[in-house]
């Protein structure tokens, strides 16, 4: 009987379980969605974790029990006051083996990274950055824009209106912004649109980060900062995780998860820019498979030598089984 390995990644739009036997082959996958505790409260993180981990189980034809080991980026997961409820939620459900808990932002990393440590900037809805030493020892940034950690499409909207409200109070420049939101809000003009937004009639959210990005492209010169300012922020977000590491010196991998990279390619110069000033080392490496391939091969490792051509195929699988 061999073992079962489980791997999980719960987000802020939508969360997915994953289920390999110890060969790598993937036999079991379940979807659904918000399952960040900060969102959706305890009992709906525990109804979509439930849900998840159950689907996979029932495809790859186990009860949960037999489940050796698990890997789960859990959004949310940012102190260790959380980790109590999770534990208690996911043994409520069933799982009996170990349990390797982590900020849903480090499972990046562990399907990227041949070595398995390094930096990863999380960017979709919002961002985070979490790192890993060779030691195994974590750099982390808050995870909450509160403190000032902001850069993922969300906040890149959020600076563009501000851009266009100067430009309509002629504090700044003028923008190909304004027009282009005024056409996604279904507004008169620029006048309704700021009217619009601050009493409910109009929505501009974290779903028109395209605008931003088609606008810059387009050659507009306010939209180009906006982009530039996003990546210079994430950018110093990893640098900050390469200080705690003490990576500064390393040849080491940074991870670049999530949708937002798919945007446009000046967010990566600017990163790259800002991080060449302090780790001209480090090499960028795009993430292809789906994060909940890191949850697999985190659990994986805890009890088996993980090659390479493992990782490969977890992470390849993962990506199959996704789009199926």
């Amino acid at each position: 009987m061999g073992a079962y390995f489980l791997g999980v990644d719960t987000g802020a739009t939508k969360s997915e379980a994953l289920i390999a036997d110890d060969t790598g082959r993937i036999v079991g996958y379940g979807r659904s969605g918000p399952g960040n505790w900060e969102s959706v409260g305890w009992q709906g993180a525990r109804a979509v974790l439930d849900e998840i981990i159950n689907e996979a189980a029932k495809e790859a034809g186990i009860d949960v029990s037999r489940i050796g080991a698990s890997g789960l980026g859990l959004a949310g997961y940012d102190w260790p006051e959380d980790h109590e409820p999770h534990e208690t939620i996911l043994r409520e459900i069933g799982l009996k083996g170990p349990l390797y808990l982590v900020n849903d932002a480090l499972l990046g990393l562990f399907a990227a990274a041949p070595a398995g440590w390094g930096v990863v900037i999380s960017a979709g809805t919002s961002c985070n950055c979490y790192g890993r030493d060779r030691a195994g020892r974590t750099g982390r940034m808050t995870g909450s824009s509160y403190f000032g950690e902001y850069a993922g499409a969300g906040e890149l909207v959020h600076y563009a209106l501000k851009a266009v409200a100067r430009a309509w109070s002629l504090r700044g420049p003028r923008t190909a912004l304004t027009g282009a939101f005024v056409r996604a809000a279904g507004a008169e003009d620029v006048d309704d649109l700021l009217a619009g937004l601050m009493r409910g009639r109009y929505a501009i959210d974290a779903s028109h980060a395209a605008l931003v990005f088609e606008t810059a492209a387009a050659g507009d010169s306010v939209a180009a900062q906006a982009v530039d300012w996003a990546g210079r922020e994430l950018g110093e977000m990893a640098l900050g995780v390469i200080r705690q590491l003490g990576l500064a010196g390393e040849n080491f991998d940074i991870v670049l998860s999530g949708s937002f990279f798919e945007g446009s390619p000046k967010l990566q110069t600017a990163i790259a820019e800002v991080v060449s000033a302090g780790a001209p080392a480090a090499r960028f490496v795009r993430l292809a498979a789906p994060p909940v391939a890191g949850g697999v091969l985190l659990a994986m490792a805890s009890v088996q030598e993980v090659t390479s051509q493992m990782q490969q195929g977890v992470a390849a699988a993962a990506a199959k089984i996704r789009r199926r």
